[in-house]
């Protein structure tokens, strides 16, 4: 019998932050929505953050970023999957990020940023159109 391909996510919450109601309730939808979910915890390293990715064999990264450090954050977890060869996971991620960021978080190829106030099932759909499954 041949293996469904599902859309494999790894959600992380980088930095010191230790606010993860949010990515928890993100983490359930897209897991409800049939994809495979991988929630790394609190306070996880660009990394870890990376390596339980392409351990995983995910296709996408979704970082949720309260801190303030989001520049910082995405700009690592994006420079180690260069590094790593594995640059063809799409990262996306939400938090308070200022409308101002997100211009330059896009440049940086982050691929969407969900703000306060983005549905569930927004970022579930965005993410079944724009995350390719793996078998």
């Amino acid at each position: 019998m041949d293996a469904v391909p599902r859309i494999r996510v790894v959600i992380a919450k980088p930095g010191l932050d230790g606010h993860d109601r949010g990515v928890k309730i993100v983490a359930r939808a897209l897991r409800d929505a049939g994809m495979e979910v991988v929630y790394t915890g609190l306070h996880q390293t660009p990394e870890q953050i990376v390596r339980t990715a392409v351990q995983e064999d995910a296709a996408a990264i979704g970082l949720s970023v309260l801190s303030g450090a989001h520049m910082t954050l995405f700009a690592r977890v994006l420079e180690l999957l260069k590094d790593g060869d594995a640059d063809d996971i799409t990262v996306f991620g939400g938090g308070i990020i200022p409308e101002a960021d997100i211009p330059e978080l896009h440049r940086m190829g982050v691929a969407r940023i969900f703000t306060p106030g983005a549905t569930t099932q927004e970022i579930v759909e965005w993410v079944r159109s724009a995350v390719p499954a793996r078998v």
